[in-house]
Formats: structure tokens, sequence, C-alpha cells
């Protein structure tokens, strides 16, 4: 929503606060209370450069997202709630990458009946067709939870989550996955995508619903097409079988904030590790590395969904490893074109070679920072703490 925003500030005296003026830094997770006038004019400056870079990008909102020498990206959006399908249209989006499908049923006070669900995708499906819309099937659990479902779990994030949830109550899949297929008639425009996939035997069960839920509703007379069905590589048993994976899927889409979570053993809201929290550590850039290479070995698809594909400075790495699909919040979109194409894929392929050797995540920060400063693209970057 483009709104400043930093998390786990677990120790502000929030009762002392009132009145107060403050800056946040959404950019490095910093809050500056009773602010200096040097400390203002510093954020002043950052504030009124990014509404210069924002209104510089708005000439790229229909031009295509290429690289110098025409290697082509999809740049997709991530959305929950209409206002994001309405800005990611201004924004000039190819299509959806992510529909969380929970924020409906976080919404309201009991689960949604199958045609208040329809009614939603529908809304959806319209505002972006014919354009794809990727819909994530329901992902409670872990820090996502509904207050008339209750899960109470010591250890949430390894727990009762994702599709293990709704393989346990198929009745709330079935519901679902049916809304959708109504929802899809005669647009067509449909992808289906499971989160949490952790083994191929889940991703099977999936499948059979899917189909069972479809052959229903061809009986009862929709005019619908079986859509792609999609699996979330957010678990590291799911990097090791990503090959697998592919072989039985239409297409792959990681989600890199988990991935980097489960990976780095790092819980991201948690105040006390979350700077332990790095998405372009060597182990997560090699993870998706490895996601790429086995998906594109069975001719599947793979697209990023996390906020890393909406990180400028991620952007030349992960093209330069074959994503297909780069799916981002709507701010982000039109800095991570311009990116883009500012840059040869062979440019970015000799950035990705270099960083891949490098052993920490300052080096390969460093790294792109230098690259971006030869490419004069360094407006950007985060802007520098102050001093």
């Amino acid at each position: 929503m483009g709104i400043p925003t930093v998390m786990g500030a677990v120790d502000l005296p929030y009762t002392k606060l009132d009145g107060r003026e403050l800056i946040v830094d959404g950019y490095h997770g910093s809050v500056y209370s009773d602010p200096s006038p040097g400390l203002k004019a510093h954020y002043q400056d950052i504030v009124e450069e990014d509404l210069q870079l924002v209104a510089g990008l708005e000439q790229l909102k229909d031009l295509p997202c290429e690289t110098l020498d025409k290697h082509r990206v999809a740049l997709w959006v991530n959305t929950g709630l209409m206002a994001d399908a309405m800005l990611s249209l201004e924004r000039g989006a190819e299509g959806v990458g992510l529909y969380r499908t929970e924020v409906p049923f976080m919404l309201r006070d009991r689960f949604p009946s199958e045609e208040e669900q329809r009614l939603v995708y529908r809304e959806q499906l319209q505002a972006f067709a014919p354009h794809p819309v990727t819909m994530r099937t329901l992902d409670i659990g872990g820090d996502k939870s509904l207050p008339y479902f209750p899960i109470s779990e010591d250890n949430p994030f390894l727990g009762w989550r994702g599709i293990r949830i709704t393989l346990d109550h198929p009745e709330i899949f079935l519901s679902q996955v049916r809304a959708m297929l109504k929802a899809s008639e005669d647009l067509d425009n449909l992808r289906i995508l499971l989160p949490m996939i952790s083994s191929i035997p889940e991703l099977e069960v999936a499948q059979m619903l899917i189909y069972r839920a479809f052959d229903e509703l061809l009986d009862e007379g929709y005019n619908i097409q079986m859509p792609p069905i999609g699996v979330m590589v957010e678990v590291p048993s799911a990097v090791y079988q990503a090959r697998e994976l592919a072989a039985r899927a239409d297409f792959l889409s990681v989600g890199s904030n988990d991935l980097t979570q489960y990976l780095l053993a790092v819980d991201r809201n948690n105040a006390r590790v979350a700077d332990l929290y790095h998405s372009l550590h060597p182990a997560v850039l090699r993870a998706l590395n490895t996601v790429v290479r086995e998906s594109h070995s069975q001719g599947v698809p793979v697209g990023i969904c996390g906020e890393l594909a909406g990180d400028p400075s991620a952007a030349m790495l992960l093209v330069a490893m074959g994503f297909d699909v780069l799916s981002m919040n709507a701010t982000n979109l039109l800095k991570v074109k311009s990116v883009i194409r500012c840059i040869t894929l062979e440019r970015a392929e000799k950035l990705l070679a270099e960083v891949m050797t490098l052993p920490d995540t300052e080096s390969i920060n460093r790294c792109i920072e230098t690259t971006f400063e030869a490419c004069g693209l360094t407006r950007l970057l985060k802007p520098k703490l102050p001093e």
C-alpha cells in the first residue's frame, strides 16, 4: 500500500509516543523519536527523491519488461484486496502471480460460503482478464490465523499450516476450489497455486481433489477449463524435490519469504533474530538457482512471489537465474522494470556468476552496489543510513 512500515519494534514505549514527532524508516527498519533538524532534513531529502523517482518511472508503465538485448521477463503482482488490483493495473501489471485467498476469510467472522467466495474470486479474475490470475489455496497457520478457526501450537511455523490444514479438511479445500473454478467460467484466466507443499503425495492428493471438483462442475453444466496447477516452493524439501514436483505440476512458484525463513532457521517476526534474516544470503541464492534449473529441466516455467521479487537490487540476479515471472507488490513494479530495462542479460549473468562465489550477504550487497553504480542505477538502491 506504499506505507512505510517497521515490524517487530517490541521495545518502543508506545504509551509515551502520543503527540511526539516520529520518523519511520521502512528501508532499514528504524524508528526515530524527536528527530534533530539534521535528521529530519536527511529524511525529507529521501522523501522528495522517492517522489521524483516514482514520477519519473511512470513513463515505463506501458513499455515491455525486457533487457537491452531483448530478454523478456514477465512482471506480475501480488494481491489480496481489490484496492491492490486497481493499483496493479495502473502500474502496468501483466498478471497476478499470487492472490492471497485467505484475505477474504480474515475479513469475516465465519468461513465464507462457496457462493461468497465465488463472487470475490470472480471480481479479481474479471479485473485482470485476459491476464492470468494465480490463486493460492487457503494459507493459514504460522503467522496467519482466523478468529473462528483458532490454532494453538508451540511452533506454528513448523506445524499445522497451508496445505496441511486444507488436506486434513477436504470440505474446506473442495468448497474453495469449486468457487475458484465457478468464478473462472468463460474467463479461463485462473491458475491454482498450492502452498506449503513438502512432499509428492501432498501434491497428488491436492490434484486429485481439484480434478474431482472440476468433474463435478462439468456434470453440473458449468463451462469451465481445467486451470494450470502450480506448487509453491517454500520449504527446503521442495527445493531438493523441485525436479519431481515440476514433472507433476504445470508451474512452480518460489515463496522467498518463507523459504528464506526456513533455510536460515530465522522467524522474521521475532525481533531478537530478525537481523539474521537475509534474503540475499548465499544459501538462499543457491536454493533459488537450483529450483530454476530443476524446473526448466522438465520444461516447466518458474516464478518467484516473495518480497525478494520486488527488490530492485535482486532483479539482476533473478533475471540471470532464469526466472520466468517476478511477482511483487505493485509499488515496486516500475522500479524493478527500470532495472531490467537498463541491463543486458550478459551483464546480469556476469554479476550472478561473481555473486555465487561470495561467502556472505555483506559481500554480495557490496558487489551488487558496485554493479548498480556502473550502470547508473544507484537511485534505485536503498538510501544510506544517516551518519
